[in-house]
Order: structure tokens, then sequence, then C-alpha cells
């Protein structure tokens, strides 16, 4: 695969850099919260022309990626994913904001801690064995939570509703949300590391830039190969989810195409690198890293709270480890049967 960004990718990057560093300063990110959502941004992303390109996820997660370093308070991963799966005119406009739930409606029809659920008034989801949208208005309220994400319960089965699907398109959306989100996280993790190394170059200790001391300077070393490494393997999950092969689990051979595979690793990678740049860069801050006034708390929450809104980390290594190993994952099942007998 490629390893650098196309000629394209890299006018994107440029592009969308300065975008979300002219429309998304940390003044707007602080001004955004509690709710998470800016109407003036999510409009002037919309004039942009983002959604219903014909841009791959590749080249989206590349905007993705600027998103993520801007701590941009828009639905960016959420409304992809469902304009792609809808391509409806108000979603294609930025006029309807999209969502989609990754857990499955429960018995009463609602769909619990939706991404975006919110704010968006399209949200997609599975209710029983059904891929469904429903189009109703949306709260604008929801519960209060660490990284200020417009969460909210929804019904799924109140408003106008529309099957759309089945389980298999379901788990395709979901894995692009997976990749999205990853790049977002990438971002992220990214400007943990600007921030961190722009701090330990201003503050000083006896005399001399805390940046000049090796235990410091070994803190923040590591983190720009590993930011490179999640990068690229959200972009490999991206092609594969693009190319649409079914693709294999060689894990012998450390060969692994399946681009559901990818997908989740794509997440738990870059999310762990999020936790870890920000951690490492707010532990250079020293005290006031814990402090409002301080920018690097934005990132440490976002990179904690995005990466959880999706699910459970522990359940999404579960089912990542049943697909790279199904034999085990079928032994085991046995096994679990054989003592419940």
């Amino acid at each position: 695969m490629q390893l650098a960004f196309s000629a394209d990718q890299q006018v994107l990057a440029e592009a969308f850099g300065q975008f979300f560093s002219r429309e998304s300063p940390t003044s707007v990110v602080r001004r955004a919260e509690t709710l998470g959502f800016d109407a003036a941004l999510w409009s002037s992303l919309g004039a942009m022309e983002v959604w219903g390109s014909d841009a791959t996820l590749s080249d989206l997660c590349v905007i993705g990626e600027a998103a993520g370093h801007a701590l941009a308070p828009v639905p960016f991963a959420e409304h992809v994913v469902v304009s792609r799966l809808l391509a409806w005119p108000t979603l294609l406009t930025g006029e309807s904001v999209g969502a989609i739930s990754p857990r499955a409606a429960n018995a009463h029809g609602l769909w619990t801690i939706v991404p975006a659920g919110a704010i968006a008034d399209i949200v997609v989801g599975l209710d029983g064995d059904e891929f469904i949208a429903v189009r109703s208005p949306a709260p604008f309220a929801g519960p209060a939570n660490h990284a200020c994400a417009p969460l909210a319960d929804r019904d799924s089965r109140g408003g106008e509703r529309s099957v759309i699907g089945n389980r298999h398109h379901f788990e395709r959306a979901m894995s692009e949300l997976r990749v999205i989100t990853a790049s977002l996280l990438v971002g992220v993790a990214a400007l943990a590391l600007e921030m961190g190394v722009e701090y330990v170059q201003q503050r000083h200790q006896f005399g001399v830039p805390i940046g000049s001391f090796q235990s410091v300077q070994h803190g923040l070393a590591d983190l720009p190969g590993r930011i490179d490494g999640a990068r690229l393997l959200t972009h490999q999950a991206a092609q594969a989810l693009d190319l649409g092969h079914v693709g294999h689990n060689a894990v012998a051979n450390n060969d692994i195409t399946d681009p559901h595979s990818l997908a989740s690793m794509a997440l738990l990678f870059a999310s762990d690198i999020a936790a870890d740049a920000t951690a490492r860069s707010l532990h250079f801050h020293g005290g006031y890293g814990f402090s409002d006034e301080y920018d690097i708390q934005l990132a440490y929450r976002r990179a904690r709270g995005w990466a959880l809104v999706l699910g459970d980390p522990t359940a999404e290594r579960l089912a990542l480890a049943d697909r790279l190993w199904p034999s085990a994952a079928a032994g085991t099942a046995t096994s679990n049967s054989a003592v419940r007998l």
C-alpha cells in the first residue's frame, strides 16, 4: 500500500488543516461545551462540500485527522457514515445531521447513548435484524460526559422510519465509523504531541528549558513513530473498505486484509496512542495540565471520550480476537457450553 498521502490527499490535508485552524480554534471548542456542537462551524464545514463528494474513505480520513487535530465540535465521523450510506439531499447539504447507534435497540425500542444523538435528526441503527433510519427532531440535550460529546438516547420506533438494510450493512457502516473515529484520534494525538513539544521548550527550570532534560525528551521521542503507525493503519483499513474485498486474517504470516479486522485494529491502536500522547503531554505541563486554563486538558478528555462512545474497548478487543483466531473462539464457546451442561 502507499505509505504517504497522494498529491490530492496532500492538498486536502493542507486545505482542511487551514480551514479547521481558522474556523475551530480552541476558543470555539470551549464555547461549544457542554453540548459539543458548534452550529456555525457545522455550516462552514457544509460549505466545503464534504458531504456527497466522490472522496474515498481514505480521503475522508485525511479530513478527519484535521478535524481531530482541531478538536472540532461537530459530528464529523457520524455524519460521514450516514451521508455515505443514505445520500439523502438534506444530509448532503448538511441541513440534516446524521448519527449511527453502535448498539441495537433494546426491548423498548431505545437506542442508548448514541454518538451525536443529541443533535442528529436522522439516526440509523439496528432494531432486531433490521437496519433502519429514523427521522425525528433532535433533543439538543443529553447526559454530561467527560469529552463533552453530544450523546443522547433515541427512539428507534418513532418518527419517520425506513428499513435501509440488514446486519451486514450495519457491520459495514460500523467499520467505517471505527475508521473515521480512528482518524480523529490520530489528529488528537498529533495535537497533543505538538502541545507537549511547544510547552517543554517554553517552560524553564534551573535556567534551561525543561525540554533539554533527557527524561523529558525520552517521554516524547517515541510518539511520532507511533502516531505515524496509527495513521498508516487507519488508511490501510480505509483502503480495504473502499476496495470491498472480503480479505483474510493470516495472523501467523502477519497478513491481515479483512477490512473489518483492520478497522477494529485501527480504532484500538489510535485510541491507545491518543490516550498515551495526551497523558504524557499533560504530565509534562505539570500542575498546569490539570487546569482549565490550558488547552491540553481539552485534548486529554476527548482522547478518552471519543474512543469510548463506540463501546467498551475490552469488548472491541475480544471481538477482534475472535476474528483473528476464529478456531480458538469456537473452542472456547464449545468448552463454555460443556461447562454449562
